[in-house]
């Protein structure tokens, strides 16, 4: 069986060393900090010092861009001259048209090596979340599931996965034009604290709150309720915490989930992921949350 290779972009948010060790292919995002010039991110800077600068810069707005189609043609073009199909997991469509880079390079790919299949599926997730998804690709290629296989249970774990997360401030969401659908939730009123659902592909609300503790203990209720509601034992999903900026918040709240889901019988290893910057310049720095998939 021929092998296969796993592809995403810089949305997934996984862990480099985590990528290298599961020889997963991350193609980055470019960010920029003065809409002059892009570079690449976890390339020419990383996600630490980008939080730094937007701390240390608020008000002031970064932007990100996705992957060209050169960037995803050079990676598959190595992966055909490796012998190896492709399998390319990009973040949700309605947030990026990083999916649109990779099928034109995949289209111009077919040109020069005929005998290299791609195949490229919108993740209809992003960050973390997205980095479960790779990672349930990595586990059924490594169990030697064959690449047509892999691919329908890819797509048909997506629907599956939730983020619920919180926010330091409306304003980012605002100013990058993600507002959309949490328009509703009086995004005008000072000192809220907006909680947010992204399913199917896009987000939306799940609530408000006055303080930053009672949205964390909301994103809590609402990872519970869904585990409950969908009736999964603890092996049956992967759970995973991003956060941004303040790394010790994460930890509190990763052994504080994991204390409220032993209540109910479910030990899990929950790992943090660091979410960068195709998300956090429409969140801002100091995101929080956790992101749910079953197994495929």
């Amino acid at each position: 069986m021929k092998s296969y290779r796993i592809i995403t972009d810089g949305s997934c948010d996984m862990p480099a060393s985590l990528a290298e060790e599961k020889r997963v292919t991350v193609v980055p995002f470019y960010v920029t900090m003065d809409e002059k010039t892009y570079i690449k991110e976890n390339v020419d800077i990383s996600k630490t010092d980008f939080y730094k600068w937007m701390v240390e810069n608020k008000g002031s707005y970064p932007k990100s861009s996705t992957p060209s189609v050169q960037d995803y043609l050079d990676v598959f073009t190595e992966a055909a001259e490796a012998g190896e199909d492709v399998i390319c997991i990009c973040i949700t469509r309605k947030f990026s048209t990083s999916f649109e880079s990779a099928q034109m390079a995949a289209d111009m790919l077919a040109e020069t090596h005929p005998g290299c299949r791609v195949t490229v599926i919108n993740a209809m997730v992003n960050t973390v979340l997205q980095a479960l998804l790779v990672l349930e690709a990595v586990k059924l290629r490594d169990k030697g599931v064959d690449y047509d296989e892999c691919v329908r249970r890819v797509k048909a774990t997506r629907p599956t996965g939730r983020i619920f997360f919180t926010v330091g401030s409306i304003d980012y969401l605002r100013h990058g034009g993600r507002i959309g659908k949490l328009a509703g939730i009086a995004g005008t009123i000072l000192g809220i604290r907006p909680v947010i659902t992204l399913k199917e592909g896009e987000i939306f609300p799940a609530g408000i709150t006055r303080s930053r503790q009672k949205s964390i203990e909301k994103v809590e209720a609402l990872a519970l309720d869904y585990v409950k509601e969908n009736n999964w034992a603890d092996k049956d999903y992967e759970m995973v915490v991003g956060y941004g900026y303040d790394y010790e918040e994460a930890v509190k709240f990763r052994d504080r989930i994991c204390a409220a889901f032993a209540s109910m019988g479910h030990i899990l290893k929950v790992n943090i992921y660091h979410i960068g910057a195709a998300i956090s310049v429409h969140t801002g720095p100091y995101p929080l949350g956790v992101g749910i998939i079953k197994h495929a």
